[in-house]
């Protein structure tokens, strides 16, 4: 799920995305941006950093590296990482070709995500994932056991309940949205575009629900081998506690962190705290 959920209670999230955008012009001067060719498209992505530590970063729904990591690109240690995000298909800069949901999209973006580090030169590296990126990196991390040294997700879900379904049904409809709130999308895919794609996303998440036990990825949290730090706001109105309490129990080894005034946008809103626990994970 991307930032840009829930109209007015999300009202706050305005400035969140204000301070990445701004981010992602105060780091540009140490970083690699390009197109790699992955898996027949031309998947835009940017580095920064020389650390021994790769760090992929994996973006929400219809998010992308700039609009959904800025302060991660511009504060994770660049002696200790080299940080990489990526525009999944379809997202952000990675267009052509258009976004579609089928049925194994995830799975699709787990794979995107690992070719691009292997093209990248990369043979074995981390994964942030955030929301729908990190559904994306525990597929990632299950499907891919010796090449993720560590993972973090948070704002993240294994299965789609009945709950679920009513939260993205009340927000299929973006013309409900605040003028605010739909800006930022707007200003990347223009207005018919992103409401276009949205209603798309949300069909295409609602899909997991006809799955037995509505797994998304159920069958593979037995398989994740890496240390996995499963990060959750409190007052995330998106993705129940029943969830990450779900990913403690069904990751081997996980641990879980609780952020008290946390919401979907933690790692936006309280950076600073969020940067250092990842770091002190990864280093661990």
């Amino acid at each position: 799920m991307a930032l840009f959920l829930l109209g007015g209670r999300f009202s706050k999230c305005r400035a969140a995305i204000k301070r990445a955008m701004t981010a992602s012009h105060t780091y540009c001067s140490s970083v690699t941006s390009g197109k790699q060719k992955v898996n027949g498209v031309d998947l835009y992505y940017e580095q920064t950093g020389k650390g021994k530590h790769p760090v992929l970063l994996l973006p929400g729904a219809l998010g992308s590296t700039r609009t959904d990591f800025g302060p991660q690109l511009k504060s994770l240690n660049k002696e200790r990482f080299t940080v990489v995000g990526f525009d999944p298909r379809g997202y952000g800069r990675s267009r052509p070709p258009d976004r579609d949901f089928p049925p194994d999209f995830f799975e699709r973006d787990a794979k995107d995500g690992v070719d691009l580090m292997k093209a990248l030169g990369f043979g074995k590296f981390s994964l942030l994932g955030w929301s729908d990126g990190g559904i994306t990196a525990m597929v990632a991390a299950g499907r891919n056991p010796d090449l993720i040294s560590k993972m973090v997700v948070w704002g993240s879900n294994a299965f789609v309940s009945q709950h679920d379904l009513n939260l993205y049904d009340a927000v299929r409809d973006v013309s409900k949205w605040s003028s605010r709130m739909r800006q930022p999308m707007e200003e990347v895919y223009g207005a018919e575009v992103f409401a276009k794609t949205w209603e798309a996303w949300v069909d295409g998440i609602a899909q997991y629900a006809h799955r037995p036990e509505g797994s998304i990825c159920i069958e593979l949290l037995p398989l994740i081998t890496c240390p996995t730090l499963v990060i959750h706001g409190e007052k995330d109105p998106m993705v129940p506690s029943f969830h990450p309490q779900y990913l403690l129990k069904h990751i081997k080894g996980s641990r879980l962190h609780l952020m008290p005034e946390g919401k979907h946008n933690l790692h936006l809103r309280f950076a600073d705290e969020f940067n250092k626990l990842v770091e002190d994970f990864l280093d661990d």
